[in-house]
């Protein structure tokens, strides 16, 4: 009699849990981006809300939750309420903020759900548009002729422009004077300014500048060619063997929220990836969606910790922290 009391309930609260799934989302869903609007990682974010949107049938509203490298955002998602109306979309600092941060209101690898792996930007190196070298070989001899008199711009501790420019410096073994802005487009603005030399920074947010002649460009940080600047060499193909840096994006929800809940947001993440609009936006932009074998919350978790592993001793070699 137990046993069959202990299977009806546990049937029940299956049913429950199934329930809850498929009357899920009955309401707009809140998606945070941890930067502010405008930069790299915001239009990606909001392109993907468009088309989860479709497949969600609800509305998805993207909420700006910018500061100390994201992590203020991404303490928000870990605090929000497991119902799947709160979900974030964060990039490659995910995996770096334990090493950049002493102290961490929240664990990257246990505090929240994966959902999915949703795209890998590539970045450029771009420069002032009269900075003097013509190509990558010319750049690093001029570089490191005269390292103290130049300036590197990224958009803030943690932010993907520093840590491919950290990488550049140091695969280079040189040092040059960084300077850090609170975000992508004010450092891009002091740089078509002239009032610094160069940068390292996402296609997303490079694209246009550098088909429209405003800045100088000097490679791309994949191992390929990226399709929208198909006439860019890579950093690779120029010399710097082996150098590469994606900024990957994904998706989270907060911890225990629902499997069913995760299984849709899941679904409708995968559907999205599908949607022709936002593969012509994000061709525009110099990427494209992750391939299919990739979209799991699996690859996610997995993939996290490695590069948790990979960029944690290049942070401490550079010795670079923030309070």
């Amino acid at each position: 009699m137990k046993l069959v009391l202990r299977l009806s309930l546990a049937s029940l609260l299956c049913i429950a849990a199934n329930a809850f799934g498929q009357t899920y989302p009955n309401k707009p869903v809140v998606m945070i981006v941890p930067f502010a609007a405008g930069g790299p990682t915001d239009v990606l974010a909001r392109t993907l809300a468009l088309a989860m949107g479709k497949q969600l049938k609800q509305t998805i509203m993207v909420e700006n939750v910018g500061g100390a490298g994201g992590n203020i955002g991404v303490l928000r998602t870990v605090k929000a309420a497991p119902d799947g109306y709160t979900v974030l979309v964060h990039h490659i600092g995910m995996s770096t903020s334990p090493a950049l941060y002493r102290k961490m209101e929240y664990n990257p690898l246990t505090d929240l759900a994966y959902i999915s792996l949703i795209a890998d930007v590539p970045m450029t190196l771009i420069a002032r548009q009269n900075f003097p070298p013509v190509n990558f070989k010319e750049f690093v001899t001029y570089l490191k002729s005269n390292k103290d008199k130049l300036s590197m711009a990224h958009a803030g501790l943690g932010a993907a422009s520093q840590l491919c420019g950290l990488l550049l410096t140091s695969t280079l073994q040189t040092e040059v004077l960084t300077v850090p802005y609170t975000g992508t487009a004010p450092a891009m603005t002091s740089l078509l300014g002239g009032q610094v030399d160069f940068m390292c920074d996402q296609t997303t947010n490079t694209t246009g500048q550098i088909q429209n002649g405003k800045v100088k460009v000097y490679g791309v940080t994949t191992k390929t060619r990226v399709a929208s600047l198909p006439n860019i060499p890579t950093l690779d193909e120029q010399g710097l063997k082996d150098f590469e840096v994606a900024v990957w994006h994904a998706v989270y929800a907060p911890k225990n929220t629902p499997r069913p809940i995760q299984d849709t947001l899941l679904k409708a993440v995968r559907e999205a990836l599908k949607d022709q609009d936002l593969k012509d936006t994000l061709a525009k932009l110099g990427t494209e969606p992750v391939a299919a074998n990739r979209q799991t919350p699996e690859v996610l978790r997995d993939f996290l910790k490695a590069e948790v592993d990979k960029w944690g001793p290049i942070i401490k070699q550079a010795d670079q922290y923030a309070d």
